[in-house]
């Protein structure tokens, strides 16, 4: 008998039981239920092993085929930030008040409408004059999949609304806890790979290009929210808030959720929060937390958006799931911007559905607190993050003669000798020289891709077989590439030379943000890219602003600012965008022609605006070279003012300060 796997066994019978006794006797559990509920089925099973029992696996989920019609969205589909906890819950209020009070909106009376965040699969419905038009998926939210054929046999979604209205709402589809068993039971008897979780089998189910197939799954529908409504010679009114627009769904036929509650405290959401964990599992659907969202329409405007989604709304998810598992070994990964994180390879684990093998373990300072070592059980928790996080060792299961993690000096992958340096003020290490073959592939990988200058056809895999056979070096070269460079290569025939050709050329004409992403800048993504670009203008303008200019754009701040500012004053960048730009047609996005008449001028806006939300008069604000400020001085250039603007519009009158109404400002804009 294997005496390693019998020391093991001991080790975890000793655990469990010290655990049991802090749970039953003591009542102070150190660890979550999930945690001591793993290491418990860790033990029966190691046991069923060394008697000879045998086992079984738990197979994944399969992917529906991808090939849909695309649509784009008519209402962009935000998603929900997430808290997960009390604390951030109440910081979340604060804010919404803070922000109401900004907007000379009341803050004393604020209510929440809480419902159950169905793990699920988001769709979005359309109805013209009562007929259902279009089902899609979310997609990136702005552009998903058409599943109308197969959305259509959901038995709860009308083909015809009970009165004539255009509408476009929103609902999760799901599948019941009974249908998940019932499918993958008949999965089992076929011999096919079972679905990990309902979510899954109903993504599966929806996106069937059979829609015969999903019919049999029996999919259900809630729908929970409305994103557009004209109501045309109807005597439908309206809705004013969240909780109205709940149940004109339901007076329209629609199936709404009865799992809803307005909650007037943070008392109130607390015990609708805890009452969804208590009966969370005799709900028929998947439950992942409760979706709040201020309640006033109202308000809900005035809140608006960041760049991520609204500011109205948050996903209180539920406690995180938690499991334990071995750490096999820490590896260094090395991201396109240089920057490196430590990973711990799992021994694989099932956690939230799906299979994991990989935690993040954040920076050198994240394992030396914690003490993690090859060897060691951890206990790892996902909460809402694709890779998940180790949370803690069990040092009652620590192998003996383990040793602590050395952070090295150099990793392969950077440029080089591989040298790596401790980023000033950061726990994180980056390379210090970027010129590493492997980090090279990275930013072309990126360069290229659909978030970038979107070359289609020209992967990874292409970048790898030009750069192998000496035809680029740089994403410069991808532009000065022919088709008779590219039919003698291997898997490359005359009509994929000249596609792979016609789509390089097509990328020539880009967009700003679209450039401003694929240079790979530390902390520039897809929203801060846009930002930068409908800030400025013009590349030539982002070039010459200062790190000030820079930060001061809402939403940006000081660390990416000076992380811009970084990499365009470096030599062999700017020679890199010289290069580069001679090869494009740079589309710049619409900035006011009489911006230069606001640059550096401050505006305070105030008042219930008509002609405007308040975050779209602040982006045209910005993008016309003015700056926001949220209390009115004798630094403020500009009050705007909509109707009832309060102290505000007083205090701009006692300072002499120049006070605009809507149509004032859009005569100074020329709007």
């Amino acid at each position: 008998m294997d005496t390693k796997l019998q020391k093991r066994l001991q080790q975890l019978r000793e655990t469990i039981g010290y655990h049991a006794r802090k749970y039953h006797e003591e009542n102070a559990p150190e660890i979550s239920d999930e945690a001591y509920d793993a290491l418990l089925y860790e033990a029966i099973r190691l046991e069923e092993e060394l008697t000879g029992a045998s086992t079984s696996g738990v197979a994944d989920g399969a992917r529906a085929d991808d090939a849909f019609a695309k649509v784009t969205h008519k209402v962009r589909q935000w998603s929900f930030d997430n808290i997960f906890s009390e604390k951030e819950l109440r910081d979340w209020d604060t804010r919404i008040k803070k922000w109401l009070r900004e907007a000379d909106l009341d803050d004393s009376v604020v209510s929440y409408m809480a419902e159950h965040k169905i793990d699920g699969l988001k769709l979005i419905i359309e109805y013209e004059s009562g007929q259902l038009v279009r089902c899609s998926t979310r997609g990136d939210g702005k552009v998903g999949e058409d599943v109308t054929h197969s959305a259509s046999t959901i038995s709860t979604l009308p083909a015809q609304l009970l009165e004539p209205v255009d509408l476009i709402c929103v609902g999760e589809v799901w599948l019941s806890k009974q249908e998940f068993k019932r499918i993958n039971k008949e999965r089992a008897a076929a011999g096919e790979s079972l679905f990990a979780n309902p979510r899954n089998a109903a993504a599966g189910s929806l996106r069937q290009l059979d829609a015969a197939i999903t019919a049999r799954r029996n999919l259900s529908l809630t729908v929970y929210d409305i994103d557009a409504l004209e109501v045309h010679d109807t005597c439908v009114i309206p809705p004013t808030t969240q909780q109205a627009e709940l149940t004109l769904l339901g007076e329209l036929g629609l199936p709404i959720s009865t799992h809803t509650k307005e909650c007037r405290s943070i008392a109130d959401i607390g015990q609708f929060y805890n009452d969804v964990i208590d009966k969370r599992d005799s709900f028929a659907f998947s439950i992942d937390g409760v979706v709040l969202k201020v309640n006033d329409i109202e308000q809900q405007r005035a809140l608006g958006f960041t760049a991520k989604g609204p500011r109205y709304g948050m996903a209180y998810k539920l406690p995180a799931e938690q499991t334990t598992t071995v750490v096999e070994g820490i590896t260094l990964q090395v991201g396109r911007t240089g920057k490196i994180t430590p990973v711990a390879e799992l021994r694989p684990v099932l956690i939230a559905g799906s299979t994991v093998s990989r935690a993040t373990l954040h920076n050198e300072d994240f394992i030396a607190d914690l003490d993690v070592r090859v060897g060691d059980t951890v206990i790892i928790q996902k909460a809402g993050d694709i890779i998940p996080e180790v949370l803690e060792v069990v040092m009652s299961l620590r192998p003996d003669k383990t040793k602590r993690y050395k952070f090295p000096k150099t990793v392969i992958g950077c440029g080089g000798d591989g040298a790596i340096e401790r980023i000033a003020g950061e726990a994180a290490h980056r390379c210090v020289s970027l010129d590493s073959d492997q980090l090279r592939r990275q930013r072309l990988y990126y360069f290229v891709s659909k978030g970038a200058f979107n070359i289609d056809g020209v992967g990874p895999r292409i970048i790898d077989q030009l750069l192998d056979e000496g035809l680029i070096t740089t994403a410069i070269d991808l532009f000065t590439l022919t088709a008779d460079q590219l039919e003698p290569l291997e898997s490359f025939q005359k009509t994929a030379a000249r596609n792979v050709i016609e789509a390089i050329d097509a990328a020539r004409t880009v967009e700003l943000h679209r450039v401003l992403v694929a240079l790979s800048i530390d902390g520039v993504g897809e929203e801060t890219a846009r930002l930068l670009a409908d800030t400025f203008g013009t590349l030539e303008a982002i070039e010459a602003a200062s790190q000030g200019d820079i930060a001061g754009i809402y939403g940006v701040g000081d660390t990416v600012a000076a992380s811009v500012r970084a990499w365009l004053a470096q030599p062999k960048n700017k020679d890199f965008l010289a290069a580069l730009t001679t090869h494009l047609t740079i589309i710049n996005p619409d900035i006011n022609q009489q911006a230069a008449k606001l640059t550096g001028e401050t505006f305070v806006v105030t008042g219930t605006l008509e002609a405007f939300t308040r975050d779209e008069i602040k982006d045209i604000i910005r993008k016309a070279g003015g700056k926001i400020s949220s209390s009115v001085s004798t630094k403020t250039n500009y009050v705007v003012v909509g109707a009832d603007p309060g102290s505000k519009a007083a205090t701009a009158r006692e300072l002499g300060v120049t006070i605009l109404s809507e149509s004032q400002f859009k005569s100074l804009l020329g709007l």
